[in-house]
This record gives structure tokens, C-alpha cells and sequence, in this order.
């Protein structure tokens, strides 16, 4: 489904939920038996840290650790991951044999919704007789004007195909929710997959190529190889058609506001009083629509392609969204393709960390409840908002010391930093699951279908916003999720309970290690709100411009500094960094860093300096902690498809490359001119 295969960047895109992307590798639940706060055993003394930091931070630990075989990468975040997984699949399992949570409770479903789908055996019994109802429906169509009532009921369950509807904040009314048509119908990563013509592209395509003819052979379609064919073109046409990666960062472009008349002369091959009536909308009278560019050559397409093409391009999306939820030669053919050959990942995750997945994206906050009640206590959630408040401070310091901003333009920044919303480890106010049907019997349930059900009830919830107030106390992540977010519709950041945990935090470890762990965390969600995209919305969310001419100008040139510096990091031969797609994130590390550092300032001054341990002064121990936190390892192919796709940088560049702009870094580390680390004044970005 479209949530779970590729998340619908788009729509990420559009709300812009901009995460910090991060992972671990030791036990790192706070009663660990190991290392309180640094694990000095990771560094590597014969590398010099003004050479490669991150590498004398984390070298013997890159020496020794293996890249799962069921992974694409390994590193901080991702072993935090995997030892939460195993806490939700330990209280998961408890709640399923509890008698507390009886039928119809959140808890059970979200229970009985992962043991249908670790049910394997039934799964083969299955086969492919989940999709046979969504294929029949396809079938039928006998015009292109019957498209209609499939692609609004294709959409209700989740679907890919063409574009997406969606609800959200309005991007230029915070406060009320608005109806969005967006771009979509790849079944590729990403446009440029389409369009490159290296030699890698132009196999990646023949590849891709024949897996959809392979896909469409195992539901019985005829001349699949042809209509694979056929599909490829299609979707190379609406590749083409869709704004590239870079220009989506321009939030204004996406802001394209139309009422229903001039919708009908935009696309009057589609219905679209017929489509909304269908998709369960009243009285929707406008649309934000992202790309108008996309919707006309969707109009042409539909006028090219015979209705048999475009029948096998419905079926083609409708078994590759069903894939992981169905029989093994189903999953195993979408993890060949999507995972071995994409990523280099050569080993299927176990089927329990697959279902353990989809069932945190369908019933999240059913297992948050019990995830918070095992691992996060209320203290932990103040100690950190304490921390987030500091850091807050330190922002403030640093917009009214700027040299290259008015005053004028410094209060409103000032004024937006005042006003950001804190929400930290889990929601005050729980979702509720009522209305989700998880069906458990061996006649009428399957995985697939259960999964279609969860995309129905967040359709539907989703729905029943439209045309209301904005509900800011919502959260976008689930508790147990690692990692963590600014939203700039609500003007918010957010600390999910599953990141607080070591190497981002450790209640036992000295502050320096925390400011360089959760602290640049922090710091680097609130410096989101005034990057490249962030900096376009005000206070209050919304989507408007707060800066003078001038300041903006001088933001823009020394944004550029920082996309020239990561444009120059080529990670593998003729695979380089994209500063520009990845320049938010960017700037949102080089600001968390230096926040953060400010803060860790800030509490000595009020606390009184700590002293040197292990022989690391504070500072140093402040670096160490930084560099720790992005420790990461890559397969070539997951690090090429992260570089075409992943707004972040890899790791080792966001370790090193914010350190090589500040002069604190060179003190503590006593980097001088010549080494790998040095900047030169004229190149150091300094932005907040």
C-alpha cells in the first residue's frame, strides 16, 4: 500500500514532517550493562580526529560490526531499532495473551491484526486470492470514463495509481484542514530513475522492467512482457511530468489552489463531482492541487495509451502495493527487485519485523500505549523538556548575536522560536481504533485484507477532517519510533519516547554526552523551523514570508555555501552528494550542533563546569558524542538508492562536515591548517 511500500514521499513532502534520521548498535536500554554515556572502545587511535573525525570516533566499531544480511544499513539508529522492536514484540505478545484487553479493545486488535499476519500458512493457502477482487474490478472496466469509480475506490483502500487525494493542513490557513490532489503512479523510488542516462539508470530500468513482467505473469496476465513494455512508458511519461526532487523543497511551487470548474478544465477526462461524491467528500468546493504540470500529462496519457495498457498499469500497481502481504513467491519476487537489487540487501528480514512494521503503521499509538507503560517514565519526559527549553535559550542567543540579519527580521524569528509547540515521548490525548475492522477468521481474513482495512480507516479518519479546525495535539510519529520531528504547520518539534534512549540520552551520563546526543537532536529540530523550508512559514504555520528582501538574500548566499560543501562529498565513484536536495537537513545539523553547544555552555555557566573524564575535557567528550550518534555502515546499493531518494546526508558526512565549519570543534581538537578537517574561514557556513 502506498503508506507502507514508499510512503508516498509526496505527501511527506507536502506536510513536511522533516525527521532527523538516526540509529545504534550496543544494547542501549538504560539498564545497559555497558558503557555509561561514551564507549571510548570505538575509537581509533591511528586516525587522527582533525583527519577524518568520524572515523576516529568510530573506527574499530566500522572494523568490526557486520552489516546484518537482512539490512541495507547498520548503525546507531538502527540498533536502537531493532531493540525496541523486540520490546514492542515482547509487550505485543502479552497483550495478545492477557485477558485485560478483550475483543474490540485497541490492544487486541492491534494483537490480533500481527498474528494474521505472521499466519504464513495461511498466506500460502491464500495465494493471490486477496487481490483476485481488486483485479476483477480493474477487468471490468470497459472505458476510460468507468476509470473514475476504480480510481476513487482504488484511493479509499490505498492505492497508487495516477495520484493520490489527500487531507491537510492548508498550507496558507494552518488552522484548517484543506483537500489536496497529488502527483504519483511511479512504481521507481523516484523520477530521476526514469530519466538519468548512465549506465546504472539504463539497467535499473531494464530490471525494472522485467520485474513488472514477471509480477504480471504470477496473476496470470497475458503478453506481460509487452504491457511491462508498455507500463515503463507510461510511467516514464509521468516521471517526466513530475517536479524533481529539488523543486518540491520550494513549498511555494506545490501551493496551487483551484475550484472544481477549473479543475474540470485542468483534467476533464475524470469526473470530479462523481470522484469526490465517491471518495466521501461534501460540499468540497476547491482543491490544493501540488503539480497542475503532472494532472495535464495524466490527461494526455489516458489519451495515449490503449484502455489495455492502461488496465495492465492498474493491475501492475495493484499487485506490487499487495506483494509483501501475500504468499512467499509474492513477497520474495518484491524483495528481489525492491531489496536485493535497489539496496543490496540479500537477506529477507524475518517475517515478525515485517508484521511488527505494518502493524506500528496501522494501530501505532494501540501499541505506544503499552511500548510508554514498559520503558518511559513520566520523570524522563521532564528531564528532557528541561533540556529542549535550554537549548531553546541558546537558540534565542544566537538569532539576536546574528551579524547578517535586521533587527526587524530578528524579532520575528525570535517570535516564531517563542511560539514552537514542545511535545515530548507520547501523546497527552491516545487515537482511538474504533471502526477498524481486524479480521481474524481463515474465511473472510488474510493480512493483505487487514492491511486494506488499516488504509481504509485512515482514509476515512483523514475524510472526516476535511474542512475542520486543525488538531495541533495530534502526533505524526508513534512513541516507539526513533527519531524525531518539526512540523512547520503547527510549529512544532517532537521527541517520540523511543529516541530518548542511549547513545541519544542516558540519565547516568555526564551533560556533555547528552548535549551532544539528544541535544543536537533537539537543536536540530528546532533548527528546521528556519531552514530552506521551514523559513518559509511564520508563526503560527502558515505559509508565508516574514523575511525583508534583504535578509533573505544574504540567508539564500550563505545556504549556497553549505550546498557547494556537500555537493563536493562523493561517497562512491560518480555518485556525489545532492547539497541542494539535501540542504535542509543540512542546515538543520550544522544549527543543531552549534545550539547545542551553546546550551551545553549555558547549563555550565548555571551548574558549574564538569570535570575532565577519561581524560576528555567536556568538549571533547561533547564531540565524541556527536560523531557517536551517526556512526553508520552502508551497502553500495542502498547508499546509491539513499543518495537518489534520502533527503539526509550519509552519515559520515553528517558527522564530519558541520564540525569542519565550527571554530568550538577546532579548539577542542586543536585543528589547524593543512588537515582534512580545516576550513578556511572564507568557506566556514555559519547560518544560526
Amino acid at each position: 500500500m502506498k503508506s507502507i511500500r514508499l510512503l508516498k514521499g509526496m505527501l511527506y513532502a507536502l506536510v513536511l514532517l522533516v525527521v532527523v534520521a538516526c540509529s545504534g548498535d550496543k544494547d542501549t536500554s538504560p539498564e545497559s550493562d555497558g558503557p555509561i554515556g561514551l564507549d571510548l572502545s570505538n575509537i581509533d587511535s591511528t586516525v587522527s580526529p582533525t583527519h577524518d573525525f568520524f572515523r576516529f570516533v568510530n573506527g574499530k566499531w566500522l572494523d568490526r560490526s557486520i552489516i546484518p544480511p537482512d539490512q541495507g544499513t547498520w548503525g546507531s539508529f538502527d540498533e536502537l531499532r531493532e531493540n525496541n522492536n523486540a520490546v514492542v514484540l515482547d509487550v505485543l505478545k502479552r497483550a495478545g495473551e492477557s485477558d485485560q484487553y478483550g475483543e474490540g479493545t485497541d490492544q487486541r486488535k492491534a494483537a490480533d491484526f500481527f498474528s494474521v499476519g505472521m499466519d504464513s500458512l495461511l498466506a500460502e493457502e491464500l495465494g493471490v486470492q486477496p487481490v483476485h477482487v481488486y483485479l476483477e474490478q480493474v477487468q471490468a472496466i470497459t472505458s476510460k470514463a468507468d476509470m473514475v469509480e476504480y480510481l476513487a475506490s482504488e484511493e479509499v483502500r490505498g492505492g497508487s495509481a495516477f495520484f493520490s487525494f489527500g487531507v491537510f493542513p492548508d498550507l496558507k490557513n494552518s488552522k484548517q484542514m484543506a483537500a489536496y490532489l497529488l502527483a504519483g503512479g511511479l512504481g521507481l523510488p523516484d523520477r530521476d530513475y526514469y530519466l538519468k542516462q548512465d549506465e546504472k539508470s539504463k539497467e535499473t530500468r531494464s530490471r525494472y522492467e522485467s520485474h513488472v513482467a514477471t509480477m504480471l505473469g504470477m496473476i496470470g496476465e497475458e503478453n506481460a512482457e509487452e504491457k511491462a513494455k508498455a507500463i515503463t512508458d507510461l510511467e516514464t511519461r509521468l516521471a517526466k511530468a513530475t517536479l524533481t526532487k529539488e523543486s518540491r523543497r520550494n513549498t511555494d511551487t506545490l501551493y496551487n489552489k483551484v475550484n472544481l470548474p477549473e479543475l474540470n478544465t485542468l483534467v476533464p477526462s475524470i469526473k470530479w463531482d462523481q470522484y469526490l461524491t465517491l471518495l466521501g467528500t461534501t460540499g468540497l468546493e476547491e482543491l490544493i492541487v501540488t503539480e497542475p504540470l503532472f494532472l495535464k500529462e495524466f490527461e494526455r496519457v489516458s489519451d495515449h495509451y490503449s484502455l489495455e495498457d492502461i488496465k495492465a498499469y492498474l493491475k501492475w500497481h495493484i499487485v506490487n502495493e499487495a506483494a509483501p502481504y501475500l504468499s512467499y513467491k509474492f513477497v520474495k519476487t518484491d524483495f528481489d527487485f525492491y531489496s536485493n537489487y535497489l539496496r543490496g540487501i540479500t537477506e529477507m528480514r524475518p517475517r515478525w519485523k515485517r508484521v511488527l512494521r505494518s502493524t506500528n503503521q496501522m494501530l501505532g499509538e494501540a501499541i505506544g500505549k503499552l511500548y510508554v507503560e514498559e520503558t518511559f517514565p513520566p520523570e524522563a519526559k521532564e528531564k528532557a523538556r528541561e533540556m529542549v527549553e535550554n537549548i531553546k535559550l541558546a537558540f534565542a542567543a544566537r538569532i539576536k548575536n546574528l551579524d547578517w540579519m535586521s533587527d526587524s527580521t530578528k524579532q520575528k524569528a525570535l517570535d516564531k522560536l517563542s511560539t514552537f509547540t514542545v511535545k515530548i515521548g507520547y501523546p497527552d490525548e491516545w487515537k482511538n481504533y474504533i471502526g477498524l475492522m481486524v479480521e481474524t477468521g481463515a474465511e473472510q481474513g488474510s493480512y493483505f485484507q487487514n492491511v486494506v482495512n488499516g488504509q481504509k480507516f485512515q482514509f476515512q479518519r483523514n475524510i472526516d477532517k476535511l474542512g475542520k479546525p486543525v488538531d495541533k495535539k495530534e502526533w505524526e510519529m508513534n512513541p516507539q519510533t526513533v527519531n524525531a520531528y518539526y512540523n512547520p504547520l503547527f510549529n512544532e518539534i517532537v521527541f517520540p519516547a523511543g529516541i530518548l534512549q542511549p547513545p541519544f540520552y542516558d540519565y547516568r551520563a555526564d551533560e556533555a554526552v547528552n548535549y551532544g546526543g539528544i541535544g543536537a537532536v533537539i537543536g536540530h529540530e528546532i533548527s528546521h523551523g528556519f531552514d530552506d523550508q521551514g523559513s518559509r512559514f511564520d508563526a503560527e504555520g502558515n505559509l508565508k514570508n516574514w523575511w525583508s528582501k534583504e535578509d533573505l538574500n544574504q540567508f539564500r548566499e550563505k545556504s549556497t555555501l553549505l550546498v557547494e560543501q556537500f555537493d563536493a562529498y562523493e561517497p562512491l565513484k560518480d555518485v556525489k552528494v545532492n547539497g541542494r536536495f539535501t540542504l535542509g537537513e543540512n542546515i538543520g545539523d550544522l544549527g543543531g550542533i552549534s545550539v547545542a553547544y551553546d546550551g551545553l555552555k549555558r547549563f555550565f555557566e548555571e551548574n558549574g563546569r564538569q570535570d575532565i573524564i577519561d581524560g576528555l575535557t567536556p568538549e571533547q567528550r561533547f564531540f565524541l558524542s556527536w560523531a557517536t550518534i551517526w556512526r553508520n555502515k552502508y551497502k553500495d546499493e542502498t547508499l546509491r538508492t539513499r543518495i537518489n531518494t534520502d533527503p539526509h546526508a550519509p552519515a559520515m558526512y553528517r558527522a564530519n562536515g558541520p564540525l569542519s565549519n565550527l571554530e568550538a570543534f577546532y579548539r577542542a581538537f586543536d585543528v589547524r591548517p593543512g588537515d582534512a578537517m580545516y576550513r578556511p574561514d572564507s568557506l566556514r557556513v555559519k547560518i544560526w
